[in-house]
């Protein structure tokens, strides 16, 4: 079978290394096409990918992703009609569920947040199949026109699939510069371009601020963008360190003793890998970290003084899936 897969977010490559290469191992011919946003491609070469890129993000306003969603639909319906897929997948872009439905090609829409309500106004009824998490519950999604015929649940966190044959690379902090005689903790921006995450998130700046000073700390910061990377060093602070261009953040949070974070992915990455983390996400909380909330494996951060800034010693990761449940019910889509 002829398979599409679509990137157009940073998290996008990692989750589908290993599906591709089940894909692949099972004889299916797969396109991989990717938008040029914040470290997609960078990470798309880290983990052995080869895309065809595609267009770039819109940037932060309304007006300007509708422009850019027309003109990357444009040309990828050209570029995919030549490939003649049987089967389109991706991990919430809507570009693939319009050139899909305009190819007469059945699609798979998979996501692990419910409220990004224009994204999913959009996927979800253009696809045939719609897999989520099992924390996500119809009732959440039949607003995006979602039945129970077309939805899909999976076990646990699309994370504890991907992350399945992980193992750190044991060399990362040294190369960064880490002190990890210190407390090492990761911390991630808001999504500030986000259409889902308009709200100003103050407690991100204040964590900066408290561990920035602090010569017990190192923290390593992970910009999404350009301009994210550059206001963090213009801010100077001695404990933190601002990586050049994409970096192996599994192994990253991995070897840290803590994560702060205002993302969901690497959120649930180091639940995955049994690293304390914190939420300073400022929209409203999907089905996902909710249960993860309550569970005890994610914290809500809102107080900085309230975070323990300690070492921690290694823990296992909580669970590993097989991803291939994950590419047998994408193919169900077929």
């Amino acid at each position: 079978m002829r398979i599409w897969i679509d990137l157009t977010a940073p998290a996008h490559p990692v989750v589908f290394r290993p599906l591709l290469a089940r894909l692949r191992a099972r004889g299916h011919e797969v396109l991989v096409t990717a938008r040029d946003y914040a470290q997609t491609l960078d990470l798309c070469r880290l983990h052995g990918i080869e895309p065809t890129v595609v267009g770039a993000h819109g940037g932060a306003g309304m007006a300007r992703k509708a422009g850019s969603l027309a003109g990357r639909t444009a040309r990828l319906l050209r570029r995919v009609r030549r490939f003649g897929p049987s089967l389109a997948v991706a991990h919430g872009s809507n570009d693939l569920a319009l050139v899909a439905r305009m190819l007469g090609v059945p699609a798979c829409n998979t996501f692990d947040y419910e409220w990004a309500t224009l994204q999913h106004n959009v996927g979800c009824r253009l696809a045939r199949r719609v897999l989520v998490p099992e924390a996500i519950p119809l009732e959440r999604l039949s607003r995006y026109g979602v039945t129970a015929e077309r939805l899909r649940h999976y076990p646990g966190i699309k994370e504890e699939y991907y992350l399945a044959d992980f193992a750190p690379d044991r060399g990362l902090l040294g190369r960064l510069g880490v002190d990890g005689r210190r407390t090492v903790v990761v911390v991630r921006p808001p999504p500030d371009v986000s259409l889902y995450h308009r709200r100003s998130n103050p407690l991100y700046m204040q964590v900066l601020e408290h561990i920035g000073h602090d010569d017990g700390v190192h923290a390593v910061v992970i910009p999404r963008t350009q301009a994210q990377r550059d206001a963090l060093r213009r801010m100077a602070l001695p404990s933190v360190i601002v990586p050049e261009g994409a970096i192996d953040g599994q192994s990253l949070i991995a070897l840290a003793d803590l994560v702060i974070s205002a993302g969901g992915t690497m959120n649930r990455e180091a639940v995955a890998l049994g690293t304390p983390v914190y939420t300073t996400y400022g929209g409203r909380l999907g089905a996902v970290d909710e249960a993860l909330i309550r569970n005890g494996s994610l914290r809500p951060a809102t107080d900085v003084r309230a975070i323990e800034i300690v070492k921690h010693d290694r823990r296992e990761p909580t669970v590993r899936r097989d991803p291939d449940t994950l590419v047998d019910l994408m193919l169900e889509a077929a």
